[in-house]
């Protein structure tokens, strides 16, 4: 067989977009380091045990299940005990920002592939070469673009963890039901209307796994973020293994794994899944039984009051 030459074709491809397309990716280098900083200020704005209050009032609010919540905040006090807390807002901060970043990318494209057969041809393979090829393989070009960094740790990231937003959004619009769609319309709604007061709420469960799971994979490159600079957990993790210091490798991991159930469960319960539902929880009203009992009897409007 004749030698394609492919690794040289993918070479002088980098070349020229290194020196072309330079000014650009000096940008972006500043913007998302810029925004990395704002989103490490926000999540590490207090004290660590102020923010513990904070993460775990959020947490209480979200996931509505004291227990879970007690346990979280023990996680992010022993966190602080072992002085990981600051190293540890870094990787949340690069997190969130890649999981917007991802989101911000991968749901819209997956609405439109789901309503464009095309797109949905196209992108289907795309996603496939994101998810299976190796991460060091896309790792260096980024490296290449950007320097040493956070921030090509961070778009390594995001191309890691995009997928899953893509395919479950595509996935929940198109499980919606035909006739819900047809009966919508037919009563006059646009076809944006749809999309928006129909499809998406149907979708929403759908779309929220993928947000779950965008967060997840985000997390799970911490490690490789630090192998090219990045600062957090991953770089501790690394320096730990580079200087086989078992003791702070143990650390660095354990710092990763409370992180990791943190976000799994707020974002999760965010998507309705293992969301409590105790008594004490306050009740909304239900305005539109009040609007619906104007004009009744008194017993009637007391029942809907209650509701």
């Amino acid at each position: 067989m004749p030698d394609l030459k492919i690794g040289q074709y993918g070479e002088d491809v980098i070349d020229w977009l290194t020196d072309h397309l330079d000014g650009f990716f000096d940008w972006l280098t500043t913007v998302l380091s810029h925004l990395l900083r704002w989103t490490y200020d926000i999540v590490a704005g207090l004290q660590p045990l102020p923010m513990t209050v904070v993460f775990g009032v959020i947490a209480l609010v979200i996931t509505r299940r004291i227990g879970l919540t007690v346990l979280l905040v023990v996680g992010l006090l022993l966190v602080d005990s072992m002085d990981l807390w600051y190293e540890t807002m870094q990787s949340l901060a690069t997190v969130l920002l890649a999981t917007a970043v991802a989101l911000l990318i991968g749901i819209p494209v997956g609405i439109w592939s789901a309503f464009n057969p095309v797109v949905r041809a196209i992108v289907a393979p795309v996603l496939d070469f994101m998810q299976t090829v190796p991460t060091f393989v896309y790792l260096l070009p980024t490296v290449l673009f950007f320097g040493i960094g956070a921030v090509p740790g961070m778009i390594a990231t995001v191309v890691f963890a995009a997928p899953p937003a893509v395919r479950l959004t595509q996935l929940g619009i198109r499980q919606v039901d035909g006739e819900t769609v047809e009966a919508s319309a037919a009563f006059g709604a646009s076809r944006w209307e749809v999309l928006r007061e129909v499809q998406l709420p149907l979708a929403m469960p759908s779309i929220m796994a993928g947000v779950n799971q965008v967060i997840m994979l985000a997390l799970s490159m911490v490690v490789v973020a630090g192998l090219v600079g990045g600062e957090g957990l991953g770089g501790i993790v690394v320096s730990a293994v580079q200087s086989l210091q078992i003791g702070a490798s143990i650390e660095g991991g354990l710092a990763v794994v409370v992180l990791a159930i943190y976000l799994d469960r707020v974002s999760a319960a965010l998507g309705g899944q293992g969301r409590g539902n105790p008594s004490w929880w306050p009740r909304r009203r239900s305005a539109e039984g009040l609007e619906q009992a104007q004009g009744q009897p008194a017993e009637a409007r007391e029942l809907a009051a209650a509701s």
